[in-house]
C-alpha cells in the first residue's frame, strides 16, 4: 500500500524537541495561529478582568500613575486597564501582529491606549519615567540566555521611577518542571485543532514545547516549537535583586482555568512576583570631596582643516572654543571637576603619554572630533591611543567611530536590524555611466565623512546625467579612490535625533527637532547639507530647527531604532542620529553619528535648550555619562 505523502508544513516524528528550537522562535510565533492556540485564555474577558482584579490589589495601583505592561501581547490586560479609568497605562511588545490588533481594538474601544513595538532589552522610554511596570500572562523567560532576562529587568528597573515597582506574572517553574503533559490535543473550535508534544531541555531548565496546528479540511497549518524557561522562586529572587530590585515579594499563585478546560499548558499554575525600586533622583556625579581632574583635547586650530571653510580656523571657530571653556569654568564651580586642555597636535602623543604615566587624569573629555592633525580619517585614532594607554575618556570607542564614518556599512547594519533606509547604492572608484534604477530625485554624497562635507544643493540629481556629473563633480573634488553613496531624496521632514547616556545605565532623549525649510526661496530643494552648517552667506544659513511635530507611534519607533542601532554600533555616552521622512511620514534612517558637535550653537545644545538645559548643564551630563559608565 502506497504511504501517504508526508506535509511539507510538518518535521513528522522527532525524537528530541530542543534540536528543532530557534534562539529567536520569539520573533515569529506570536501571530495569528498564537491567538487561536491559547485563545481559550487570551481572549477569554472574564478571565482577564479576574487577573486585572489580582494585579489591581496587589500592586495598589491608582489611576493617575503611568504603568508600562511590558511585554503587552495583544493588550488583553492593557486594555482592561484602561476600560477602569487607569487613563496612563500603556503597552510595549515586540509582536508587530499583536501590536496591531492590539491597536485595533484600542481604537474599535474608543481607548485610545499607546501600543509600542520593540525589543524588552531596549526600551524607548526614558529613565524614571513610569510608577509600574507589568510584565503579565507568562510573557517572561523566552531568551536562550539567561541574561538577557536580566537586560529586561534592568531595563524595566531604569524606566521606574525612585519608589515604583513591578509586578511579574510567570509560569510556576518548580510545578510545571513535574506536572507538564507530555502529549495532549484538543479541538479549537470545530474547524481547528492543535496537537502538542513537551519535553525538558537537557539541562532541566526549560520546557520545550511543539504545536501542530490543524485544520479539519486543510489539514496541517503550521508545525511550531518554542522553549520558556521555568523559574523556580529562589532563581527569580536572585534574578531580580542583581537587576537593583528590592523588597522581592512572592504573592498568591495564580490558578487559571478555561471554558474549553483542556491543556492549560504554562498558563496553568503562574507566580506573582512583585518588587520595588530604590533610586536617588538626581544625575550621577563625581563625589564633591575630590573634584575629578579632567584634561580636555580639541582640534588644533594653528593647523589646516580641510572639513572647514577656507580650510583653517576662523573667527566663529575660535569663539566656539571660547564659548566651551566659559561653559567648563560654570562647571568647575561645582567643585566636581578640574579641567585642563590639550590642543597643541604637535605635543599631543607626547602630552598624552605624560598624563597617563604621571596618572594626572580621572578622565579624558574627548571633543577633538577634528581628528588626530585636524584630519577626520584620524578621529578614531586618539580613542584607539587612550585605549593603549588606558585612559578613561567619554564617548565613543575607535571601532564605533570607524563604523559609522562609513555610511553604506551603516545602511547594511540598519537593514540587517530592520531599521529602514532610503533605497541606494554604492558608486565604486573608476565606475561610470551609473543607471539610478529609482525614481527621482536622488542624492550623490560622499560615503565617508561627516560634517555634510561634500553634501551641497548640487548633491540633489533629477536624472542619470545629472547624476553622473554630480560623481564626476565630487571625484574632481575629492579624488577618484572615493566611495560614493546614491540615494533616493525623501521628500518629507528632515529630523534630528539626540540623546545623552547609556542604553541599560542612564539616558535621556531630548526633543526630536525637524529643519525649517520654510525660510528657503521656494526653487532651492530642502536639505541641511554643507552650506547650512559652515557658509554663513548661503540661503541655507538661516535654517532653523524646530521641534518635529511627529506621531507619537512615528517618535516612539524612530526612538526605539535609535537605541538599537546605539547598542548594534556600541555607541557611548552621547548620540545623534538623523532622519529623513516620506511624503507619507515614514522615517528613513540617513546617519548615526557618535561624539556629535558639542558647540554652543550646534544640533545637540539646540535640542537640550528646547528642554530647558543651558550649555554648561548639556556639557555636564556628557561628563556624568562617562563618569557613570566608568567608575559606577
Amino acid at each position: 500500500m502506497k504511504q501517504p505523502k508526508l506535509s511539507s508544513r510538518t518535521h513528522g516524528p522527532i525524537s528530541n524537541l530542543e534540536d528543532y528550537v530557534d534562539s529567536n522562535w520569539w520573533t515569529e510565533l506570536f501571530n495569528e495561529y498564537y491567538l487561536k492556540t491559547d485563545g481559550d485564555v487570551v481572549d477569554d474577558i472574564q478571565i482577564t478582568r479576574a487577573e486585572v482584579d489580582e494585579f489591581i490589589q496587589i500592586m495598589r495601583l491608582a489611576k493617575e500613575e503611568r504603568i508600562l505592561d511590558l511585554c503587552c501581547g495583544q493588550g488583553r490586560h492593557t486594555l482592561e486597564f484602561a476600560r477602569r479609568g487607569f487613563h496612563r497605562v500603556e503597552g510595549y511588545d515586540y509582536s508587530r501582529y499583536l501590536i496591531k490588533v492590539a491597536r485595533k481594538q484600542s481604537k474599535r474601544s474608543g481607548l485610545h491606549v499607546p501600543f509600542d513595538q520593540g525589543d524588552a532589552r531596549s526600551l524607548p522610554y526614558e529613565t524614571s519615567s513610569f510608577h509600574k511596570v507589568l510584565i503579565l500572562g507568562n510573557s517572561f523567560g523566552y531568551f536562550q540566555n539567561i541574561n538577557d532576562d536580566l537586560i529586561v529587568l534592568q531595563e524595566a528597573f531604569r524606566v521606574l521611577k525612585g519608589g515604583g515597582s513591578i509586578l511579574i506574572d510567570i509560569t510556576d517553574g518548580e510545578f510545571i518542571k513535574h506536572n507538564f503533559e507530555k502529549r495532549s490535543w484538543e479541538w479549537i473550535d470545530k474547524d481547528y485543532f492543535v496537537c502538542r508534544e513537551r519535553s525538558l531541555s537537557a539541562d532541566e531548565q526549560s520546557l520545550i514545547s511543539r504545536e501542530i496546528v490543524n485544520h479539519a479540511k486543510k489539514g496541517i497549518l503550521v508545525d511550531q516549537f518554542y522553549t520558556e524557561r521555568l523559574y523556580t522562586k529562589d532563581a527569580l529572587k536572585d534574578l531580580l535583586e542583581k537587576a537593583g530590585f528590592m523588597n522581592v515579594v512572592f504573592n498568591k499563585a495564580l490558578e487559571s482555568t478555561s471554558q474549553r478546560n483542556q491543556d492549560l499548558g504554562m498558563m496553568s499554575r503562574r507566580i506573582l512576583v512583585s518588587a520595588s525600586v530604590r533610586k536617588v533622583e538626581h544625575a550621577i556625579v563625581p563625589s564633591p570631596r575630590k573634584a575629578l581632574n579632567v584634561y580636555v583635547l580639541l582640534g588644533d586650530k594653528t593647523r589646516p582643516d580641510e572639513v572647514k571653510p577656507g580650510g583653517v580656523f576662523d573667527e566663529d571657530d575660535i569663539y566656539t572654543i571660547n564659548q566651551l571653556k566659559i561653559a567648563l569654568s560654570e562647571l568647575e564651580k561645582t567643585g566636581y571637576y578640574r579641567f585642563q586642555y590639550l590642543d597643541n597636535h604637535s605635543l599631543f602623543l607626547s602630552g598624552i603619554e605624560k598624563i597617563a604615566k604621571k596618572k594626572e587624569a580621572d578622565l579624558i573629555f574627548n571633543l577633538c572630533d577634528e581628528g588626530y592633525d585636524n584630519d577626520p580619517k584620524r578621529e578614531l585614532h586618539i580613542p584607539a591611543l587612550l585605549d593603549m594607554l588606558y585612559l578613561p575618556y567619554t564617548g565613543s570607542d575607535p571601532r564605533c567611530l570607524a563604523f559609522c564614518y562609513d555610511k553604506s556599512l551603516v545602511r547594511g547594519i540598519a537593514e540587517e536590524l530592520n531599521v529602514p533606509v532610503a533605497k541606494g547604492i554604492v558608486v565604486s572608484p573608476g565606475e561610470t555611466n551609473i543607471k539610478w534604477k529609482n525614481s527621482f530625485p536622488a542624492i550623490v554624497k560622499p560615503n565617508i565623512g561627516d560634517g555634510s562635507f561634500g553634501i551641497t544643493v548640487k548633491s540633489i540629481v533629477n536624472s542619470n546625467e545629472e547624476l553622473n556629473a554630480a560623481i564626476e563633480e565630487l571625484r574632481i573634488k575629492f579624488g577618484t579612490h572615493r566611495y560614493i553613496l546614491v540615494e533616493q531624496f525623501l521628500n518629507g521632514k528632515e529630523i534630528t535625533v539626540g540623546l545623552i547616556g547609556n542604553p541599560h545605565k542612564t539616558y535621556r532623549f531630548f526633543t526630536i527637532t525637524e529643519e525649517d525649510f520654510s525660510v528657503l526661496p521656494p526653487d532651492l530643494p530642502h536639505l541641511c547639507g554643507y552650506e547650512a552648517k559652515w557658509l554663513p552667506e548661503s540661503p541655507y544659513w538661516k535654517l532653523r530647527s524646530i521641534p518635529a511635530n511627529l506621531p507619537q507611534e512615528t517618535e516612539n519607533f524612530v526612538k526605539q531604532c535609535c537605541l538599537t542601532l546605539m547598542h548594534r554600533l556600541d555607541v557611548l555616552d552621547y548620540a545623534r542620529f538623523d532622519w529623513r521622512l516620506d511624503e507619507k511620514g515614514n522615517p528613513y534612517l540617513l546617519e548615526v553619528n557618535p561624539n556629535p558637535g558639542w558647540c554652543w550653537d550646534g544640533h545637540l545644545m539646540k535640542m537640550a535648550a528646547l528642554d530647558g538645559l543651558t550649555y554648561p548643564e548639556m556639557l555636564g551630563l556628557i561628563l556624568q555619562s562617562a563618569v557613570e559608565r566608568h567608575f559606577s
